[in-house]
């Protein structure tokens, strides 16, 4: 009964069904934010996402049945779980913010979705690298903020006047969001050679120390993709094996 329960649950027709009902979950708590929707269909807004949390938890309920402590096992469960649990405790005086929080059930179309959860797994296994980069560009921006205060807190208070001013204005920079006429070029004017520390700054931050994060998870990614091609080709050939050893025992047996 409940390895017949656990493959009705594994089926892509339920977690296609699943998947719809998280969609549709999140346009009706989008719906939910239109005060002129709430005044005119509020009760029905209500009870459907009401019907949608009773079938999310359905679903858990059903998974524990199945397969008991195991499914503690599968992170992604987990996952499910605390998101669906968050939407049961009541959402009522300090913790009323819980009610801003249900919309972390369209998170679930990550835990339904393999290639949603190929990407995320990716970004996951992408993180010990990513803490080295986050390093290296962490002192690049120290070194580079101590510089432009020493060099531009006297004339532009306002962006170099403190270290703290300076990491934002330079992080703003190496964003490429209005850095050119909105900073660099209006520092110029009065620091001719200011260019000579924001090209090469730019060049480091920007073209190299943030693509080479995009590079690790991309990377990290593609060995995700590999691992589950691998994963699902073994099992595939464990499948052919069984069937070809069942096959060999009917023929012996005549």
């Amino acid at each position: 009964m409940r390895q017949r329960l656990s493959d009705i649950l594994d089926h892509p027709t339920t977690r296609y069904a699943i998947m719809g009902v998280i969609l549709f979950n999140a346009v009706i708590l989008g719906l939910e934010t239109s005060r002129p929707v709430m005044n005119t269909a509020g009760g029905l807004i209500v009870a459907l996402d009401t019907a949608c949390l009773v079938i999310f938890v359905a679903e858990i309920l059903a998974k524990l049945y199945a397969r008991g402590l195991r499914f503690f096992r599968d992170a992604w469960n987990v996952f499910d779980f605390l998101v669906v649990g968050i939407a049961l405790v009541p959402a009522a005086g300090a913790l009323s913010v819980l009610r801003a929080l249900r919309i972390l059930r369209l998170l679930r179309v990550i835990s339904v979705a393999p290639t949603l959860r190929r990407v995320v797994e990716g970004f996951i296994s992408a993180l010990p690298g990513m803490a080295s980069v986050f390093l290296l560009m962490g002192v690049i921006f120290y070194i580079a903020a101590v510089i432009a205060t020493k060099l531009f807190a006297a004339s532009f208070p306002d962006w170099f006047g403190s270290l703290g001013a300076s990491l934002y204005t330079l992080f703003q920079v190496m964003t490429l969001e209005s850095w050119s006429m909105g900073i660099v070029r209006p520092v110029m004017e009065v620091h001719p050679e200011a260019w000579i520390f924001f090209v090469p700054f730019i060049l480091i931050t920007t073209f190299a120390v943030v693509n080479l994060v995009v590079g690790l998870i991309v990377n990290s990614m593609q060995d995700a993709h590999a691992e589950e091609s691998n994963a699902a080709t073994d099992t595939y050939r464990d499948e052919v094996i069984r069937r070809l050893a069942a096959i060999e025992e009917r023929l012996n047996q005549r």
